[in-house]
């Protein structure tokens, strides 16, 4: 149903390279590019994510409640992208481990512009 999630910037330099490095542990890479817009997916018909100048020309803020869901398939994985974010300079949001519903493996982190977003996978309980 998605084919991407945009989330803003307002340091596109920045926020290029963290995504960049982020999404090359999953086997990412950039879909679209522009000057002010960088798109990455994992392959052709997967969803991607992208990082955007406001178009408005006003300062991005990061949504409260808001949340980007990164799918992956091993608790491996979950870890590597967590781990990555953080030596990217993003912020811990929570460590990955088991959450909640049975089977639900996750880890949250920050981006560089407070953007929330996790790593998860499902695992046999």
């Amino acid at each position: 149903m998605l084919g991407y999630v945009t989330l803003g910037t307002n340091d596109i330099k920045k926020a290029v390279e963290f995504y960049d490095g982020l999404v090359a542990v999953i086997g990412g890479s950039r879909m679209m590019e522009q000057e002010t817009f960088v798109a990455w997916t994992t392959g052709d018909g997967a969803p991607g994510i992208a990082v955007t100048v406001p178009f408005d020309g006003q300062v991005a803020t990061a949504g409260n409640g808001t949340m980007v869901a990164i799918a992956v398939d091993t608790v491996e994985e979950v870890q590597a992208l967590h781990a990555k974010a953080l030596e990217l300079g993003g912020q811990d949001e929570g460590a990955p481990g088991p959450r909640g519903e049975e089977g639900f493996y996750a880890g949250y982190f920050r981006d560089l512009d407070g953007n929330k977003l996790n790593a998860f996978c499902m695992v046999a309980s």
